[in-house]
């Protein structure tokens, strides 16, 4: 059974999960609750009602209802979730639910708009459609087509990196249909997700404009989300271990940001200046927070500030990483010299 991120599992329990890793152990997904049976829910489907719940509700349900989708993570040290083997109902792909959608003329508002976004990176950027994919509420067939987002999926690094470079091409062009983001919406996300003073408005806006990773069609606001192909696919669960190792500050260049919208978001780095921390030989900077995927180029001089860690596997190693709390709080990657 061959699952990655952006994948949706529906569990014998009714249960809806989202799939959040590319390696996972023998007996189960490792994923992430997002919808469960609710008669008062917003969505529905087939005659059910469902809500979405975010982490603490997740915790809490399976915890009260199902603690056998909950396991304590030998390699990270914390409980997760995951779907037991033998509780998956059904796993969904996004690009097979992309294919769905453009093989099946449909008045839903929705999916005409996610056949557009397709088109576009199809025809502008060159990517097959049998490389794009469409997650989120649209996956499993839980969405409003009045007010729910596009989650657009680009499988391959080098694929994803085009359909970005084609978004910054055409997003002000006056025939282009996908546009930028305006302010109004950059502010609400700022508040939601900055909780310090690590960026300022400013700054965050800037850095999410240069992106170029999400915009709006008609009205309604799209992700172009990176996961990796089959053939991008390496090792096996259990292979790598990290230990923590308290928090650490560098400054250093960004020498590969391929994989920085990948999840995590990793940048390869050189010149380390540990500013704070133990003297280590660091070369990974990783962040499992979206504010600071992509927020770096290569070639850039970078500071970073996070945890650090000491990866066990083949061969040990550092990294610093970012986003290992949901406020992220004095945890950041920024450009040195960043004037605005």
């Amino acid at each position: 059974m061959r699952v990655r991120p952006r994948d949706f599992i529906h569990t014998e329990d009714d249960l809806f999960f989202a799939t959040t890793n590319y390696l996972h152990p023998k007996d189960r997904i490792l994923s992430f609750l997002r919808y469960i049976p609710d008669p008062e829910g917003e969505r529905s489907l087939n005659g059910t009602r469902y809500s979405k719940v975010d982490t603490k509700q997740a915790y809490e349900f399976l915890s009260q209802n199902f603690p056998e989708y909950l396991f304590n993570c030998e390699i990270t040290n914390v409980q997760m979730m995951g779907v037991p083997i033998d509780r998956v109902k059904k796993v969904m792909h996004p690009n097979d639910r992309l294919k769905e959608i453009m093989n099946n003329p449909s008045p839903d508002k929705l999916l005409k708009k996610v056949k557009k976004v397709a088109q576009t990176f199809h025809d502008h950027a060159g990517i097959p459609y049998d490389k794009m994919g469409i997650s989120g509420s649209t996956l499993p067939g839980l969405y409003d087509p009045e007010v729910s987002d596009i989650d657009f999926v680009i499988y391959g690094l080098g694929n994803h990196r085009k359909a970005m470079k084609t978004f910054e091409e055409i997003k002000n062009s006056e025939n282009g249909i996908l546009r930028e983001i305006g302010p109004e919406y950059w502010m609400r996300l700022y508040k939601k997700r900055i909780k310090d003073a690590s960026l300022s408005y400013d700054e965050f806006m800037w850095y999410e404009n240069r992106k170029n990773n999400r915009g709006v069609i008609e009205g309604t606001l799209f992700d172009i989300l990176a996961t990796r192909d089959w053939d991008e696919i390496t090792g096996v669960y259990g292979d790598t271990t990290y230990e923590p190792m308290g928090t650490i500050e560098i400054d250093c260049t960004v020498s590969d940001a391929l994989g920085a919208f990948d999840n995590p978001a990793v940048y390869k780095v050189e010149d380390v200046k540990i500013l704070k921390g133990p003297e280590v030989p660091l070369d990974e900077v990783a962040s499992f927070t979206h504010t600071y995927a992509g927020q770096a180029r290569e070639g850039e001089k970078i500071r970073a500030r996070g945890k650090l860690e000491k990866v066990k596997g083949r061969k040990i190693g550092y990294r610093l990483i970012v986003g290992t709390t949901r406020e992220s709080m004095g945890e950041y990657i920024k450009l040195q010299n960043l004037k605005l």
